[in-house]
């Protein structure tokens, strides 16, 4: 087994531990990445739309 496998494998039963220990935290933290990639997307078909 690689390296590379290894750390994937404990990143996510890391992850699966947080979600299970603490749901609302994990759902907060989703929310705020998500609202993040939103406005970020919007930002930039902005710009993309002032270009034109």
């Amino acid at each position: 087994m690689t390296l590379k496998k290894v750390l994937t494998w404990l990143v996510v039963a890391f992850v699966i531990f947080y979600i299970i220990q603490a749901p609302e935290s994990s759902a907060e933290i989703v929310r705020t990445v998500g609202e993040a990639l939103g406005d970020a997307a919007s930002s930039f078909a902005a710009f993309v739309g002032s270009l034109v």
